[in-house]
């Protein structure tokens, strides 16, 4: 699989269980956690698409850990300061791994698409 789709399927579906963990995180959200599900997954789509495409540039196992870590921060950021509740370690912390996590397997296990001229 090449490295932009499954930086994709992957970032959704651990952007599934990164909205689960709200329910560990922050119990009094579990009335909300359907939207917080939907919401993440969409937060892991959108950064495993943008950490795929970066893998598909780069050939540093390191530049990408660092660019995964940093999009899924910042994603996670956006959304903890959009919330306005205040869960700034119980969102960044969940969103960070997603990014690492997603940018050592498209790096590791994704293939390069072939160069053509």
């Amino acid at each position: 699989m090449n490295k932009s789709v499954l930086g994709l399927l992957l970032g959704g579906v651990l952007g599934v269980f990164d909205g689960l963990s709200a329910l560990i995180s922050a119990p009094e959200v579990a009335p909300e956690i359907l939207g917080i599900v939907i919401g993440s997954t969409v937060k892991g789509i959108l950064a495993g698409a943008i950490i795929g495409y970066i893998a598909t540039r780069v050939r540093s196992p390191q530049t990408l850990l660092l660019a995964g870590l940093l999009v899924g921060g910042f994603f996670a950021f956006v959304i903890a300061a959009i919330d306005g509740r205040h869960y700034w370690w119980q969102m960044m912390l969940p969103g960070s791994v997603l990014g690492l996590i997603v940018g050592y397997a498209t790096q590791r296990y994704g293939r390069s698409s072939p160069v053509t001229s």
